[in-house]
């Protein structure tokens, strides 16, 4: 008789995370789109929470499918110190005092271009079998992965459907992420996990070393190697439809979706964090 696999345990609710446990954070791991924005747009309130957050001292990363594009721009302009773009590829970090973005790619130009090359024939396969998805209007400003939209400004389609043409591209030989939006293929063997040990042993310390004082926030699929990596992890609300295929769900999860679950993580940090400095020793 086979043994029986037991399903992991369903995420706790984020108010039953340990205060002191999110006062000794000192990285804030997030993903963007669904998890920082809300209905494709960033609210007032989840970037101030993120403002907040940095003049708390924390060191705030979004971890993101976006393109290399927009990473240069976060990094230069959000209130972060560091941005790991692509599902892992790249990340850049601003030095504003030294006017110098520190840049690091996972391949040479040459690899990527000829990588390209093979994810658009996948893509045009994928799209021929899977009508109503088209290409990211986010493509150009990419560097290494190509995107397949399904839910941003096509459809939305079913999950079923990014699916199929994630296995598309993995049967032609590419790696294949569903993020809430888009399917994200690549070449090469990274992921935001792979990405985010690159950019911590080069900036900070090995990831490991450190890992009980980082926390991540995420929503979907494609972060599902940093809810099995890192023991504080956090769902917002809008995860759950995703939860039955994730092998390791996330730690806790928000009551509020979105951004507004963002803000709820980020507000349960400063309060006790504020806490901790208020209690006479």
């Amino acid at each position: 008789m086979g043994s029986l696999t037991r399903p992991p345990a369903p995420p706790a609710p984020l108010h039953a995370a340990a205060p002191a446990r999110l006062a000794a954070l000192r990285w804030v791991l997030t993903d963007i789109d669904d998890t920082l924005t809300t209905e494709g747009r960033l609210t007032a309130e989840a970037y101030a929470a993120l403002e907040r957050l940095q003049q708390a001292g924390l060191l705030v990363v979004p971890v993101t499918g976006r393109p290399a594009g927009w990473c240069d721009m976060i990094a230069r302009l959000w209130p972060v110190a560091a941005v790991v773009g692509e599902n892992g590829a790249l990340w850049y970090a601003m030095d504003h005092a030294a006017r110098r973005m520190r840049r690091h790619h996972v391949q040479d130009d040459a690899t990527r271009a000829a990588s390209r090359a093979r994810l658009e024939v996948l893509a045009a396969r994928a799209m021929a079998l899977v009508p109503g998805s088209r290409i990211a209007a986010d493509q150009p400003f990419r560097a290494f992965d190509m995107a397949v939209d399904f839910c941003e400004d096509a459809g939305p389609l079913p999950l079923a459907d990014a699916e199929r043409i994630a296995a598309v591209f993995r049967e032609g030989g590419a790696a294949a992420k569903v993020s809430s939006i888009h399917v994200n293929a690549w070449i090469g063997e990274w992921d935001k996990l792979a990405g985010l040990r690159h950019l911590f042993a080069t900036l900070w310390q090995p990831l490991e070393a450190v890992i009980q004082q980082v926390a991540f926030v995420g929503d979907s699929p494609n972060d599902a190697p940093l809810f099995a990596a890192v023991p504080l992890s956090v769902g917002v609300a809008n995860v759950a439809p995703f939860l039955p295929s994730l092998a390791s769900p996330p730690s806790y999860v928000t009551a509020g979706a979105g951004g507004a679950g963002f803000v709820e993580f980020a507000e349960a940090v400063l309060a006790a964090i504020n806490n901790k400095e208020e209690t006479p020793t």
